[in-house]
C-alpha cells in the first residue's frame, strides 16, 4: 500500500508551532498546536503519511526552524511570503488553525508565494548590518534633534561652514549663541553622537572581519562607486544574485523600479515600488549620486534625463535602476 502524501502548514509562535496536516484531496488530518522543537513536530505528522510538501510562514525565527526540519528530517520546507499570504486569506478573521490550514492548502496546490530561505550565513550577516542600520537611524534622529534645538534657538552657523563638518562642530560647541538650557541638550545630543560613533567604527570592524573571505563582497568591492557599507548591504540582503532571473528583477526586488499604476487607456508611474527594503534602496540610490558624480557613463544618462524634465531625485534612482541591472550581468556568475 502506497504512503499517503501530506502537505503541512506551519503558523510559528515563540515557543510553539501550530500545525496542519492535508492529505493530497486537501482533507485535513490533524491540526494542532505542539512545541517549536524540530522533534515534536514530526511526531504530529510520523504516523499518518510522508511529507512531501511543507510551509511556514516567514517571521523572526521561521528560517531557523526550517533549517532544522530540512537538515534533520529531510522535510522539504519552504517560507511564505507572509505579506502575499495575508491578501489571500479570506475573511477578517483571523486565527492560528486558520493561518496554519491557508499556508498548509497552499503550498498543497503549489500556489504559495514563496520567499528566499538565505543560508545560516547571510541571516548571520543581516543581524548585524542591521544593527549597523539602527545605529546609523539613531545618529540621524540625534543630528536632527540637534538642528531642531538650533532652529527654535534662532541659531544659524555661517553661511561659511558645512554643517556636520569639523569648524561647524567647532562653531556649535563654542561660538553658537542659545540658552542654557538649549546649550545642555547640545551637550547630551553631541557625547550620545560620539558613543555611536564608537559603536559603529565596531560594527564596520566586525563585518569586515566576517566577510573578509566572503568573495562575492570582495568582488562588489573591487567596482567603482561601491563602498563596505554598500557591499555589506548588497550581501546581507540580496544574498545572491543568481537567485534573479534577470537584472530588473533585482532591480525591482531592491525597490528601484517605478510602480505601474495603469488603468485602462491611461498608462503611468507612481513613483518607486514600495514593497521593498527602504534602507537597501537608500544605500542603493546614494550609490546613484556618487556614479553621477564621478563616473562619466553614469552621468551622461543622468544628463539625458535632466535634460527629459526629471528632477534630481527621479534621476538617482533611475541611474541606481540601470546600474543594478548592469551589475547584476557582471556579478551572477560569483554567486
Amino acid at each position: 500500500m502506497d504512503t499517503i502524501s501530506l502537505s503541512v502548514g506551519l503558523d510559528y509562535a515563540p515557543g510553539k508551532v501550530q500545525v496542519c496536516v492535508l492529505d493530497q484531496a486537501g482533507q485535513v488530518l490533524r491540526n494542532r498546536w505542539t512545541s517549536d522543537e524540530w522533534r515534536a513536530i514530526v511526531a504530529v505528522t510520523h504516523d499518518l503519511g510522508t511529507v512531501r510538501r511543507a510551509a511556514i510562514e516567514a517571521c523572526s525565527g521561521a528560517a531557523d526552524l526550517a533549517d532544522e526540519l530540512i537538515a534533520h528530517a529531510g522535510w522539504p520546507v519552504v517560507l511564505a511570503h507572509p505579506g502575499y499570504v495575508s491578501r489571500i486569506r479570506r475573511g477578517p478573521d483571523k486565527s492560528d488553525w486558520s493561518d496554519a490550514r491557508l499556508v498548509a492548502d497552499l503550498v498543497r496546490v503549489d500556489y504559495l508565494p514563496q520567499v528566499w530561505l538565505a543560508p545560516t550565513e547571510v541571516r548571520e550577516l543581516r543581524l548585524v548590518v542591521r544593527e549597523r542600520m539602527e545605529l546609523a537611524r539613531q545618529r540621524r534622529r540625534c543630528k536632527q534633534r540637534i538642528g531642531a534645538v538650533l532652529r527654535e534657538q534662532r541659531c544659524f552657523a555661517p553661511p561659511r561652514l558645512r554643517a556636520w563638518s569639523k569648524p561647524w562642530l567647532a562653531w556649535l560647541r563654542e561660538d553658537a549663541t542659545v540658552s542654557p538650557a538649549a546649550r545642555w541638550l547640545i551637550g547630551r545630543r553631541l557625547a550620545q553622537l560620539e558613543a555611536l560613533a564608537g559603536q559603529l567604527a565596531q560594527v564596520h570592524k566586525h563585518l569586515a572581519e566576517m566577510t573578509a573571505e566572503d568573495p562575492l563582497v570582495q568582488r562588489l568591492l573591487a567596482e567603482p562607486g561601491i563602498g563596505p557599507v554598500t557591499a555589506w548591504m548588497l550581501r546581507a540582503e540580496v544574498g545572491r544574485f543568481d537567485r534573479f532571473n534577470r537584472g530588473r528583477e533585482l532591480a525591482r526586488f531592491c525597490g528601484l523600479s517605478p510602480r505601474n499604476a495603469a488603468t485602462g487607456k491611461h498608462q503611468h508611474t507612481a513613483g518607486l515600488v514600495q514593497a521593498a527594503n527602504g534602507e537597501l534602496r537608500s544605500v542603493l540610490i546614494e550609490a546613484g549620486h556618487r556614479l553621477i558624480r564621478y563616473q562619466s557613463r553614469w552621468a551622461e544618462l543622468a544628463a539625458t534625463l535632466r535634460g527629459l524634465g526629471k528632477p534630481g531625485s527621479v534621476v538617482a534612482a533611475a541611474v541606481a535602476n540601470r546600474w543594478m541591472r548592469w551589475l547584476y550581468y557582471r556579478l551572477v556568475a560569483v554567486s
